[in-house]
């Protein structure tokens, strides 16, 4: 019997107001166990406050500036209740759930006769994301609209907040992979191993929910299917990562570029971003570059592409963003900002996954199958002057730093773990998401260029401000960026500008002070964006924990100051 949306609605709210994982993971256990099994994979992404999975390039592309003006139509409320709900709970969902609650209209159409599903809604969604083309706004508006006058006040918040990408229920991937093992008898380690894998956690519920453990064990990489990639933690010098790696390790240039991963299949190649979305038609010239050198039937590698110039050194990595948001116009861009590719790692070659072999033999496979394609310059050494030799010529080079590779270490996709360790010979730059912008003064008046920075709470989703800063954009880059923020506006004051969390900016600083001006207790002092991050999504921000951490270790050698209004 297919499951009413307003189930997944009454549990996303149940979540929002348990604290104890033990009871959040048993409630979703319970729920999954429920539900038919072409429910199970739309379900878990909705859950989660996706969509669609996370390997699908299908996106909405609906704007909150088309999705407020769509409310306002099917409530016919006054929109200040919605800007004073927003204020009261600083929630998109919240707030559109009360202003579909103070409607006086009264929805007596036939849709209101039959009780939206689990499947109607993602079908919804795909109708709305495969509206391309001319005309293709207004059929998204109207799409969006059927959906949502079709919902009670408790599923319109939660169809919002899935359109909009803010679930905040406290309920992430970690917690899923564990109500999946409870409710499909399965081992948390083969739950887990599968979501590396499959780079999708609905996938793995789905195959546990109709195969179980004996499913789940023989899913491998699919190629076009892209996987969560492995990232590196941070080391304070070359000597922290020979100590953390036994001694010995392998040091790589930590290039100023972007992350691909590339899957090749016969004479088809994609190009995936950092975020897996497909750039392949931004990048012409890499794919040919790999259909020219790479001796594989099928494999999926990583490597890094930057801009160069024509001396072919490295540019800044601005330029670069340049290429990749161009899908028009590709041979002139291409010739204007010329772009090289390093590979550093393979993770599949015909039909056998290589995550598990130790990092050098898989190195040593990757160096065997690429042609003239560049690895990352490396070195392998016990020393930790040559290593400090290495990092200085990798920067004076114009890269970012070096990155310490354990020698006999896996690929874990989609875990940040200490095999990997990046080193940069200068303070860490945070990953912030802009959350208001103010309007500034003299010729910058009518542009949004003072920027409210947040960080994600780990634990609850939310995006808590740690600063702000008018520096670091070009004035072509804040009128670009004044009219995104526009798009994302949720209220709006005189002077300010509340957005949707969505754009990611790389934000540099001299260090992080304690403030009672913030909930979290802590600012950055002397903020400075170095560059905006088209190529990371929100939730890949840094987290309100990992700044806690940078504060305390400021403290190291000298007193501490507690922080009591930090979370």
């Amino acid at each position: 019997m297919p499951t009413p949306f307003k189930a997944l609605a009454e549990l996303c709210e149940k979540l929002e107001g348990i604290r104890k994982r033990v009871s959040m993971i048993s409630s979703v256990s319970e729920f999954l166990k429920s539900l038919e099994p072409e429910e199970v994979e739309p379900a878990v992404s909705m859950i989660l406050g996706q969509p669609f999975p996370k390997w699908s390039q299908r996106t909405l592309e609906v704007s909150w500036a088309t999705l407020s003006e769509i409310i306002r139509r099917i409530t016919g409320v006054d929109w200040k209740i919605f800007m004073e709900a927003f204020s009261k709970t600083g929630d998109i969902g919240a707030a559109t759930r009360m202003v579909f609650e103070s409607s006086k209209i009264k929805r007596q159409t036939p849709l209101f006769e039959k009780a939206l599903t689990i499947t109607e809604v993602r079908r919804s969604f795909e109708a709305i994301a495969e509206a391309v083309g001319a005309g293709s706004r207004e059929k998204k508006e109207r799409l969006t609209e059927a959906l949502l006058s079709s919902s009670s006040p408790l599923e319109a918040k939660y169809i919002v907040k899935i359109i909009v990408g803010e679930m905040r229920t406290g309920f992430h991937e970690g917690l899923m992979e564990q109500a999946i093992s409870e409710a499909f008898h399965v081992p948390l380690d083969v739950v887990q191993r599968a979501s590396m894998v499959l780079g999708d956690v609905g996938a793995v519920a789905a195959v546990a929910k109709t195969e179980g453990k004996d499913g789940l064990l023989k899913v491998s990489f699919k190629v076009f299917r892209p996987v969560k990639l492995m990232l590196a933690q941070m080391a304070s010098n070359v000597a922290e990562a020979l100590k953390e790696h036994g001694g010995k390790t392998a040091f790589e240039y930590k290039l100023d570029g972007a992350r691909v991963q590339i899957h090749k299949q016969g004479e088809t190649i994609r190009i995936y971003s950092r975020r897996l979305t497909d750039v392949t038609e931004s990048l012409p010239e890499i794919a040919e570059t790999v259909k020219r050198n790479v001796e594989a039937e099928e494999a999926i590698l990583e490597g890094e592409v930057i801009a160069v110039n024509g001396e072919g050194h490295p540019l800044p990595f601005q330029h670069l963003m340049r290429r990749f948001k161009r899908i028009h116009e590709i041979e002139g861009m291409a010739e204007a900002i010329p772009v090289k590719l390093y590979l550093f790692d393979v993770l599949y070659l015909n039909g056998q996954s290589l995550i598990a072999l130790p990092y050098l033999r898989r190195r040593q496979i990757l160096a065997e199958r690429v042609g003239e394609i560049p690895l990352t310059k490396q070195i392998i050494t016990d020393s930790v002057e040559e290593a400090e030799n290495f990092l200085k010529e990798a920067t004076s080079s114009g890269h970012e730093g070096l990155i310490a590779k354990k020698v006999d270490s896996d690929y874990v996709p989609g875990i940040r773990g200490k095999r990997w360790l990046k080193i940069k010979p200068i303070l860490e730059p945070l990953d912030l998401v802009i959350v208001a912008a103010e309007y500034g003064y003299g010729r910058r008046r009518e542009w949004l260029s003072d920027y409210h920075l947040a960080a994600r709470d780990a634990e609850t989703g939310e995006f808590l401000t740690v600063g702000k800063t008018f520096k670091g954009l070009t004035d072509m880059e804040i009128i670009e960026m004044t009219k995104r923020l526009k798009a994302l506006a949720i209220k709006e004051e005189p002077r300010r500008v509340f957005v949707a969390p969505k754009i990611v900016v790389e934000v540099a600083y001299n260090e992080i002070q304690k403030s009672p001006k913030y909930k979290c207790g802590m600012a950055l002092r002397f903020a400075r964006i170095t560059r905006i991050r088209e190529d990371k999504a929100p939730e890949e921000a840094d987290t309100i924990q990992r700044v806690k951490e940078i504060y305390k270790s400021q403290f190291s050698k000298k007193g501490n100051i507690q922080l009591k209004n930090s979370r």
